[in-house]
């Protein structure tokens, strides 16, 4: 991924060097729990804990040579386990190993540390959406049903939609990182043909990974498909605010919009112009990591035992990823922590229509009042289009109409217009959402 969308402390899970650091742990790992049941020399073990390394270039230079990424790790390392006097203890190195073995593992490791940093995201973007969503509780907006007005809401109900959303979506990927947190050491075809199954569980325990019920010579790639599909709901989640804001930012909605510094700019040649740059770019990114989803689960068919048809796709898909989440994640918490949200034209929208999104409870009062519902309908949408072609007044045509009156008395009328009737199960919601994941 680009240096643009990365983030510190995610690149570096994802840098070249650590990578080596991990299948170096992996290694040593593997030769402390084989020397621990004696089928390696103890002080080779403790040799290889104190001495062995590399440096990446040495690595680069060996793959160049015999193409094979574990032989020039393995190489290095073990130059630099001569170079420092401990040459003889360097042949316990990769023992009993297969490629995969140390790969696999070590990839496991670097997506448990991606996957922490992801899910602390995702906890900080609940807190936000929480705190958006309370503060917003009663602020009267416009719903909105194919993008055209509908009935009242509130900004708050929106948010806490957005956030019941990332409660499943935290859930989703909590099961998904816990389901990548395994390693196998199941050797060339799986069949511990060189180490044992114990052997394997303690490996894998020392690097906080659970051994694999059964593999081949790699884990099974639907694990991975996964893990990437839940990174791309959450993207799709993203997408789905940014999108959002994006209709609401729009100059003749003007509800909401993104933040916007002193001194940026937002075209180069109009002035004027606010532009919803981050919810695009939420957006679009999105759509990378939809992309790699469909990568992977290309990558659960391979031949036979393996093949290495997965491998140069995974080097592109799960970085770029996880990357992308983190950085999406702490775009859209900058998003709505910032949120600039124009309550007073909310409701001048909500108004702009002079009653008409009142249609629907004016129809269910009259079929109550006893007017059949057929004859009810054809009356209120009647007015509703007059209104809707000539930009008249819904309310006051409707107070007028004697056909109406007969069934409704003003005051039965003026409860018809109460958005406070319209509303009055919102603090009910909020109960029954924030009640679900109180600790959210």
């Amino acid at each position: 991924m680009i240096a643009r969308y990365t983030r510190p402390e995610m690149g570096v899970i994802w840098s070249e060097k650590h990578k080596y650091e991990c299948w170096l742990e992996v290694e040593l790992a593997a030769v402390e729990a084989l020397a621990e049941s004696g089928e390696v020399p103890l002080d080779a073990a403790k040799s290889l804990r104190a001495n062995a390394g590399f440096e990446l270039d040495r690595i680069q230079d060996i793959e160049r040579e015999v193409r094979h990424d574990v032989i020039a790790f393995t190489t290095a390392v073990a130059e630099r386990m001569k170079a420092r006097g401990a040459a003889e203890a360097s042949r316990w190195l990769h023992y009993g190993l297969t490629s995969n073995d140390v790969v696999d593992t070590a990839q496991a490791l670097q997506i448990k540390n991606a996957s922490a940093i992801i899910a602390a995201g995702l906890d900080q973007l609940s807190g936000a959406l929480r705190t958006l969503a309370f503060a917003h509780k009663h602020t009267i907006q416009i719903g909105r049903t194919h993008g055209m007005h509908a009935e009242p809401i509130t900004f708050g109900l929106k948010a806490a939609l957005w956030w019941d959303e990332f409660a499943r979506q935290r859930t989703r990927f909590a099961a998904a990182a816990e389901e990548m947190r395994v390693g196998k050491i199941s050797g060339a075809v799986g069949t511990f043909a060189r180490i044992g199954p114990e052997a394997e569980e303690k490996i894998c325990a020392r690097l906080g990974l659970k051994a694999a019920p059964i593999t081949s010579q790699v884990l099974s790639r639907d694990l991975h498909a996964n893990y990437v599909a839940t990174l791309a709901g959450i993207g799709s989640s993203l997408d789905k605010i940014a999108l959002e804001i994006r209709h609401l930012q729009r100059t003749e909605v003007r509800e909401a919009e993104e933040p916007f510094a002193a001194g940026q700019k937002g075209s180069s040649a109009m002035p004027h112009k606010r532009n919803p740059v981050t919810c695009e770019q939420i957006s679009g990114l999105a759509r990378v990591v939809r992309a790699n989803a469909q990568a992977a689960f290309e990558n659960v068919a391979l031949w036979h035992e393996r093949d290495i048809s997965h491998s140069s796709v995974e080097r592109i898909i799960l970085p770029d990823s996880t990357i992308l989440i983190d950085y999406l994640l702490s775009k859209t918490v900058w998003l709505i922590t910032g949120l600039v949200v124009n309550i007073e034209r909310m409701r001048r929208n909500l108004d702009s229509t002079k009653g008409l999104v009142f249609s629907g409870q004016l129809l269910l009062d009259l079929a109550a009042a006893g007017m059949l519902r057929e004859d009810a309908y054809r009356l209120v949408q009647a007015h509703a289009m007059q209104a809707w072609q000539n930009d008249g007044d819904f309310r006051h045509a409707v107070q007028q109409d004697t056909d109406i009156s007969r069934y409704l008395s003003p005051a039965e009328l003026s409860a018809t217009f109460s958005i406070e009737r319209q509303l009055k199960n919102v603090d009910a919601i909020f109960e029954r959402v924030f009640s679900r994941h109180p600790s959210g």
